[in-house]
């Protein structure tokens, strides 16, 4: 069972939650991990740059000068790689670097990033954290307060707008709904930070989940 430690918005310790590890994977699979970070990071990438090859600069295809009897060097036309202006030998392409991963395997991924942050006691919950207005000094105060100013993930459930606008100008700091967490969220950031009701809903999702395999 795993505990997890509960706060308020002035980092004092008011109590605990508990986890069974069994619902996250029971042990981390780094392999997973990593695949996911591969393919979060991959899909990414724009791979929107074009270079030209010899055949699509613009230049003459006339032999600059004749084979032999000059002195000089052979030379081909002006759009020879190994002139200025010239082609690419081996140019870059437009390419997709998307990859894909099922379902099943992103949310493990998910519960294994989490599982992860607890073991290294890098998950926190946060009671009572409630914005009227949006306050970028006051957040940033919170998370010093918790020891997250070095960089955190916040999950609440549900898109908290004022909490959005609080965090969004903190450096290393990013507010997401619990139902958007991924991996590369998580294992972006130092600390991962629930709200009660992130919390909550986070551990009836897990709960809830039919185990692969079973019907």
């Amino acid at each position: 069972m795993l505990d997890l430690a509960v706060y308020n918005e002035a980092g004092a310790n008011v109590g605990s939650e508990h986890l069974d590890q069994e619902l996250l994977g029971g042990k981390v699979n780094y392999a997973l991990l990593k695949q996911a970070i591969v393919m979060y990071e991959a899909n990414r990438r724009q791979g929107t740059v074009a270079q030209k090859t010899r055949a699509e600069v613009v230049g003459s295809t006339r032999k600059l000068f004749r084979q032999k009897g000059t002195g000089r060097a052979r030379m081909g036309n002006s759009r020879t790689p190994i002139r200025r202006g010239g082609g690419c030998a081996f140019p870059r392409k437009m390419r997709d670097f998307r990859q894909t991963m099922p379902k099943t395997m992103r949310r493990l991924a998910r519960d294994q990033a989490v599982l992860a942050k607890i073991e290294s006691q890098e998950a926190v919950i946060v009671e009572g954290l409630q914005f009227d207005a949006p306050k970028t000094k006051r957040f940033a105060g919170f998370l010093k307060a918790v020891g997250a100013e070095r960089g955190c993930v916040l999950a609440t459930d549900g898109r908290d707008e004022n909490l959005y606008k609080s965090g969004r100008n903190v450096p290393r700091a990013e507010v997401v709904n619990v139902s958007d967490l991924n991996a590369y969220d998580i294992l972006s950031r130092r600390r991962l930070i629930f709200t009660r009701e992130a919390f909550n809903a986070f551990r009836n999702s897990v709960a809830h989940r039919t185990p692969a395999g079973e019907s």
